[in-house]
């Protein structure tokens, strides 16, 4: 019952926060004030949640070293975005129009903010720490990849490809940096760092979802749908599968480095407890 009441708690403090700034979304202080404030919400209640089911300190979340894991990862997101995009460009696939709003940008910091920490709470905070627990590394990884790709067909522009490619770059290296690190601080700054850079920085569609804040750059995509992404943006990009496939496999590298890879437990074991690899 752990796994529905975590999913619960976190799923409805996403559920009303996620409303609340779709609400606002015209008004870029407003965005960034209730998209923090959603952050730290559902920070503190998966907190409370998994402290209250699990009878543990929820050591993924906690504040020793979560400044700087959350730096590193803003930093690989932004940087390994930058590539896809700089790939893009090279082709003469991607032009910058103008200077687009630093406000705009700011309201993004928050939208992308509270999207990145309910999804690494509910995905790799829930289901990977879960899943992983019963049935070893390698299984949680595909598994909860293949239903954060799922997730984003509910988007407006979303498609199959979109989809698949999704589970393969976001959810295997979100999956494999939460492996590496055993912190959630890694993978939130590396969810919020390539949305950001997606929208905030490069001004390019996030994930189909028909977002109309502006970054700091006006610029568009043309050309081939397997190199721009298309409509659904450039996740979608050939790109971007080849660069997630990179860092995933330097994370799932590191992971097996440090002892930290889950095994798949034998038949008739007892699943055995993740717990220490996050001390």
């Amino acid at each position: 019952m752990r796994l529905v009441w975590q999913l619960l708690a976190v799923a409805a403090v996403a559920f009303v926060g996620g409303q609340v700034v779709a609400a606002v979304q015209g008004n870029w202080f407003l965005t960034l004030a209730l998209g923090l404030l959603t952050a730290v919400v559902a920070v503190l209640v998966y907190g409370w949640v998994v402290r209250r089911t699990e009878r543990r300190p929820s050591s993924e979340v906690g504040r020793v070293g979560a400044r700087a894991a959350f730096g590193r990862g803003t930093v690989i997101g932004v940087v390994t975005f930058a590539c896809v995009i700089g790939n893009i460009a090279f082709l003469g696939d991607y032009s910058i129009h103008g200077v687009g709003s630093v406000t705009g940008a700011l309201g993004v910091v928050g939208y992308m903010a509270a999207a990145a920490v309910t999804e690494e709470l509910l995905f790799r905070g829930v289901l990977f720490r879960i899943v992983e627990e019963r049935t070893g590394t390698w299984i949680a990884l595909v598994s909860t990849g293949a239903l954060f790709g799922m997730m984003h067909l509910l988007n407006k522009d979303a498609t199959v490809w979109g989809a698949l490619a999704i589970a393969i770059e976001a959810g295997g290296m979100l999956g494999a940096a939460y492996a590496a690190t055993r912190t959630l601080w890694l993978p939130i700054g590396l969810h919020f760092g390539w949305n950001f850079a997606e929208s905030g920085i490069f001004g390019t569609e996030v994930s189909g979802s028909g977002g109309t804040q502006q970054g700091l750059l006006d610029a568009s995509t043309s050309g081939a749908r397997l190199v721009t992404g298309g409509q659904f943006g450039p996740e979608a990009s050939v790109y971007s599968v080849l660069l997630g496939v990179l860092v995933t496999v330097a994370f799932l590298w590191l992971a097996k480095r440090r002892g930290h890879l889950v095994p798949r437990p034998r038949r008739g074991v007892p699943a055995g407890s993740v717990a220490t690899l996050r001390r």
